[in-house]
């Protein structure tokens, strides 16, 4: 009896999984992908343009379309103005992901984050932690620094590329580097 409860169970929570395992695979779209799925965007370029968007690069000039095949769908859209003219810029998103910085609590053994001083009794300390030529002071105990617990390095979203099209066209666009 108990064996027969498990798995209804069971299968209702390995149905969305696999639904939701398939939706992110699928979702992931490549250069490639964008060109065999819209050849002729792609067969109209020059042949120089068909070059740079099969790398995945663009120059000012181009059409949003062109951009699109190259770099895709962009997570932001923001319209503006540059000049007395109507823009629209678009934001690609990336993500960085940070490791995690071993130190030890004294009372309480091995701990990740920015290390904290710990007395006898386990109160808390101040502590100072340089990181990127900024210096940084922390107060607190493992039980609430986020970094004790976490298995998984932090995620830091910044937007990795910008273009901006002026009538249509590429006037400028930006690769920046992670923070």
């Amino acid at each position: 009896m108990i064996l027969n409860m498990k798995r209804p169970i069971l299968a209702a929570a390995l149905a969305p999984g696999i639904a939701l395992s398939a939706l992110i695979v699928t979702s992931c779209e490549t250069t490639e992908s964008r060109i065999s799925k819209h050849p002729e965007i792609y067969q109209n370029l020059s042949a120089n343009d068909r070059a740079l968007v099969s790398r995945g690069q663009i120059r000012p000039g181009m059409s949003q379309n062109t951009v699109w095949l190259a770099w895709g769908s962009p997570d932001r859209k923001i319209v503006g103005n540059m000049q007395g003219r109507p823009t629209e810029t678009w934001i690609y998103i990336s993500y960085a992901t940070y490791p995690y910085y071993p130190y030890v609590y004294p009372y309480y053994g091995l701990g990740f984050g920015y290390g904290l001083g710990y007395t006898s009794v386990g109160v808390a300390t101040g502590a100072r932690h340089h990181h990127g030529g900024r210096t940084f002071v922390f107060f607190g105990t493992p039980f609430y620094d986020p970094f004790y617990y976490s298995y998984i390095p932090p995620s830091i979203p910044y937007p990795s590329k910008l273009v901006t099209f002026s009538g249509g066209r590429v006037v400028s666009f930006q690769y920046l580097v992670p923070p």
